[in-house]
């Protein structure tokens, strides 16, 4: 069961600065993306059972969240080739940025120490921003449940 992720960021703080390769190879940052709603999901690994259903239900929801004029990337610490075959196994119609630094998880307090069976390890957690058009966090999802988390950031929009 996923635990709920104690974030330092909440609504109204302002989003932190990024700017990452994306999965067709050019750079994406949030500052390019003034002006629009921003969903920022974090996610652990490409192509995992949980990462896949979570990105499909974005995938599926697409349009949807394109004509409420909101740009939606996925980030995860996998290489810009995982991202690409992940995105053509699944037909995914957004980018997927590369954060093999960990610099934008660890921005927005999505790396951190994980347990499973026991064993502690550091990984990214599945967590989730809205960032407003003018920049501030304006919803975050510490919980996130894959299947129906898409459905979720997309009643929040409104």
């Amino acid at each position: 069961m996923a635990k709920e992720v104690l974030l330092a960021l909440k609504p109204g703080d302002p989003a932190p600065a990024f700017s990452a390769t994306a999965t067709d190879g050019t750079t994406v940052s949030l500052a390019g993306l003034k002006g629009h709603d921003v969903i920022l999901y974090f996610y652990p690994r490409d192509d995992t059972p949980g990462c896949t259903k979570e990105a499909c239900a974005f995938r599926d929801g697409y349009a949807k969240f394109k004509a409420k004029g909101a740009v939606v990337l996925g980030v995860s610490p996998d290489t810009l080739k995982a991202h690409a075959k992940f995105t053509e196994k699944f037909g995914l119609p957004f980018p997927l940025l590369v954060d093999d630094t960990k610099a934008i998880s660890t921005a927005y307090g999505a790396w951190g120490e994980k347990s499973f069976m026991g064993r502690k390890y550091m990984g990214v957690h599945r967590v989730t921003f809205h960032i407003g058009r003018d920049g501030k966090i304006a919803h975050v999802w510490p919980l996130v449940k894959p299947e129906e988390h898409a459905a979720e950031v997309l009643a929040a929009l409104g």
